[in-house]
């Protein structure tokens, strides 16, 4: 496939921007991946030829998936510390998910327990390794370190309202929070009427097609309501139960289609 103009001379760009960073900001240590010391040493031996200041490089491990793939941008498998970019939930999923055979070195490399309690904690895995105890801690304390304790809540609820169904959980969830949960999912703003039903819901919010095969989704059990299954297409909303007390309801239709309804003048 040939190699690009800019690929080809990377290392001399990233050399000129070390050398451009320590004239005009004093930059004297450049931090980068194992995978970059080619580049690094091309800044080092730029900026001491020409300003015969003394300049380091640093070089950390790069951080690989199970499969020994590179993790970051490039990869296109980033995980972001900007929340815009990677919700404290999706932050804490990441973690959570991770397999048994990487998860004692995250918690070395990603947290600041001591390796004491480490050691600890992997013996009990080793013991219970169905209650994921590794996981769960490293997930806790990355997602506390990097946005903090209502972080942690936050990527704590959303866990609980998403796998767990727990409507105390979707109650308590804030605008900015549904938002980062479900990303992808579409939402409505409805007014509720008198005698409104689920049939009348789903429409309102085109989560189901018009006649017979919209009612038949319902009856075969294809629609939930924060996280209660409706069979019955005429079911009356009822306050409480199929709308929050924070005037929100989280409709599902199949397995991975939701749907957010805010409700209006309640």
């Amino acid at each position: 496939e040939g190699m690009s103009l800019a690929e080809f001379l990377y290392p001399a760009l990233q050399a000129y921007d070390f050398l451009h960073l320590h004239r005009r900001h004093g930059c004297r240590v450049q931090l980068g991946g194992a995978d970059q010391m080619g580049n690094i040493m091309s800044g080092y031996e730029l900026v001491t030829r020409m300003t015969g200041t003394d300049v380091f490089g640093i070089t950390v491990p790069l951080i690989t998936s199970t499969t020994g793939d590179k993790l970051g941008k490039t990869a296109g498998n980033a995980v972001w510390l900007n929340r815009d970019k990677t919700s404290p939930f999706e932050l804490y999923q990441f973690f959570v998910r991770q397999q048994d055979n990487i998860v004692e070195k995250y918690l070395k490399l990603f947290t600041f327990l001591p390796l004491e309690e480490i050691d600890h904690i992997m013996e009990m895995h080793a013991k219970e390794p169905e209650k994921w105890g590794p996981q769960k801690r490293l997930a806790a304390e990355v997602t506390k370190l990097v946005h903090g304790r209502e972080g942690l809540e936050s990527a704590k609820r959303c866990t609980k309202a998403l796998y767990h169904s727990s409507v105390e959980a979707l109650e308590a969830m804030s605008d900015q929070e549904l938002q980062e949960l479900f990303r992808q999912a579409p939402s409505a703003e409805l007014m509720l009427e008198p005698g409104m039903n689920i049939l009348d819901l789903c429409r309102k919010a085109n989560a189901i097609p018009d006649g017979s095969s919209g009612y038949q989704k319902i009856t075969d059990g294809g629609v939930s309501v924060n996280g209660i299954r409706v069979t019955n297409p005429e079911t009356v909303l009822i306050l409480g139960q199929h709308i929050l007390k924070n005037g929100v309801s989280l409709l599902r239709i199949g397995k991975k289609n939701y749907y957010i309804i805010k409700w209006l003048q309640l």
